[in-house]
């Protein structure tokens, strides 16, 4: 165990002390934490054995994952998620070695939810992993040769106001709505390769609005912040998809930028296709979420704020 490990562990639990002798570990603290901390410790093992490593990523995951199951669920969300005995299943490993996984209950359901339908729609607030989780599934189809080409695709919700103004070419103002996906693949794939594909069209990432007219065969396609689509949009997207084609739609139906009188088509498509086979629904909640763990807190002061208005 790495004294940056332990030193995560030291600021993550301030009430308790860890001393480590040897191959011992002491810890002394309230009983709540010592549980907590020997669960986390317990984790690590397994990941350590399983990835040969454990990494920062692995321990601010591990740290969400013990916020999220010893604090109290909001009253607004389903009962608290116990604290999960792995990190998940290996997706696939970036070109740096590092292990993906679907690392809490929603990203697993995800994987499973795809691996058995060709279209997933997985719904839920910011920070919970959809849009990595999708990413590395797609990547992982490409390299088993399960399908062709990656698309990706995002609607522009700003453009059609503020793009004139930006400067550079087209590809230059589009590309900022773009960046959260370029993130993600970078993390996966090696810069040289990935330019490569991109340059070859294996892997586009484009605005929803080119796909429009085609019809996508033996592709892997993503629509991230599908919540900013519209009821035609979405019908248009769904209905490129193409022979031996998977489609992941990603967002979070409670921060729609769309004109308050325009219903998002992410919204309405859980009423439209809700009943057809080989159509999956994955909702992900806060205790999903795996960023910061004041994430968890800042969607649940929103939550009850929108409550209260309503």
């Amino acid at each position: 165990m790495g004294d940056q490990h332990l030193n995560q562990l030291d600021n993550a639990f301030p009430a308790t002390k860890i001393t480590v002798r040897g191959n011992r570990i002491k810890i002394l603290g309230p009983n709540k934490e010592v549980d907590t901390i020997a669960t986390i410790i317990s984790e690590m093992i397994s990941v350590g054995r399983r990835n040969g490593q454990v990494t920062s990523r692995d321990m601010g995951t591990l740290l969400a994952l013990a916020d999220n199951a010893v604090r109290p669920a909001s009253k607004s969300s389903s009962a608290p998620k116990p604290f999960i005995h792995d990190t998940g299943d290996v997706i696939l490993h970036t070109h740096t070695g590092e292990a993906v996984g679907a690392k809490t209950p929603g990203q697993r359901a995800i994987v499973k939810a795809s691996e058995q339908n060709d279209i997933l729609f997985a719904i839920g607030p910011a920070g919970t992993g959809k849009t990595y989780t999708s990413v590395a599934l797609a990547v992982r189809a490409l390299k088993e040769r399960k399908v062709k080409k990656i698309i990706l695709a995002r609607p522009a919700v700003e453009a059609g106001e503020n793009l004139g103004f930006l400067p550079g070419d087209l590809k230059e103002k589009i590309d900022p709505y773009l960046r959260p996906l370029y993130d993600a693949l970078e993390e996966m794939i090696e810069f040289d390769k990935l330019e490569f594909q991109l340059a070859k069209n294996v892997i586009e990432i484009a605005p929803l609005a080119y796909m429009r007219g085609r019809t996508l065969n033996n592709a892997f396609v993503i629509l991230d912040e599908a919540q900013n689509a519209t009821n035609t949009q979405m019908k248009m997207f769904l209905t490129r998809i193409g022979f031996n084609s998977r489609a992941i739609i990603t967002g979070d139906i409670t921060q729609t930028d769309l004109p308050k009188k325009q219903e998002s088509g992410l919204i309405s498509i859980q009423r439209i296709l809700q009943d057809i086979e080989g159509i999956s629904f994955v909702y992900l909640d806060q205790a999903d979420v795996v960023r910061h763990k004041l994430v968890r807190d800042i969607i649940d002061a929103y939550e009850k704020f929108e409550n209260k208005k309503r």
